[in-house]
């Protein structure tokens, strides 16, 4: 599975992880603005909104500030912009097919960001839909496991329904069909396994292989595009 998430990052001297820490801040409020958008503000009626909760306390948002957030999806703020998600898509170095889901305000002043970051890579916008049949939605439940359980935790996700697993170093992805990640997650959180985060991705059908001086070209994009604070989540075909 190929999804660069804003939650991984480099290390940086402190006064730059302040600027990253604010930047998350940004973009995990705008996650939980638009799942309360869609469906209301009660995280027990609204799954989405529950993820996008867990993935603020994750990064230990205040909670006034998710309050907040919640608020500006009810429409509860009315001095504030409405929030719009939009997938948009671009040819990467080494001609790689990038999906880009952003949260945003204002999509003419996103779209000029994103289009100056692909273009100086060396890469070009390219109209919606050029890319999107390349990939697939399937939910995804990342889950921290201790050596001595890991093979347990995975065949208690097999159990649940879990279409693929995959360890990642101590961290286990479990891939699910997006129907089912709600009850497959809540069936693994009654077994006693917390996840680390959940939501759905979009992974390629036909992942591509990159030469090693383009993917130093490709990694330097992902993070200029990360700095973006409408940028949510970016997926390639790698």
């Amino acid at each position: 599975m190929s999804g660069h998430s804003h939650f991984a990052g480099i290390k940086h001297k402190k006064a730059i992880q302040d600027a990253k820490r604010a930047n998350v801040f940004t973009k995990v409020a705008r996650l939980v603005t638009l799942a309360a958008k869609e469906g209301g503000g009660n995280p027990e009626m609204n799954f989405k909104l529950r993820l996008a909760i867990d993935q603020a306390r994750a990064v230990n948002m205040p909670k006034d500030n998710i309050d907040r957030a919640i608020k500006r999806g009810t429409g509860e703020l009315k001095d504030q912009a409405a929030i719009e998600e939009v997938i948009y898509e671009a040819k990467g170095p080494g001609n790689i097919a990038v999906l880009l889901k952003v949260a945003t305000d204002n999509k003419n002043r996103t779209l000029g960001e994103i289009r100056n970051v692909i273009e100086k890579s060396g890469g070009k916008m390219v109209p919606a839909g050029s890319f999107q049949h390349l990939f697939q939605q399937v939910g995804t439940i990342y889950v921290t496991t201790k050596s001595e359980t890991a093979n347990d935790t995975e065949l208690k996700a097999i159990d649940a329904g879990a279409i693929d697993t995959v360890f990642m170093g101590e961290v286990l992805q479990i891939m699910t069909n997006p129907r089912d990640l709600k009850e497959i997650k809540e069936n693994l959180e009654q077994k006693g396994i917390s996840a680390d985060s959940a939501g759905l991705i979009f992974a390629p059908l036909s992942p591509l292989a990159m030469d090693a001086e383009t993917k130093i070209d490709y990694e330097k994009l992902l993070e200029k595009l990360d700095e973006l604070d409408d940028v949510q989540e970016i997926y390639d075909n790698l």
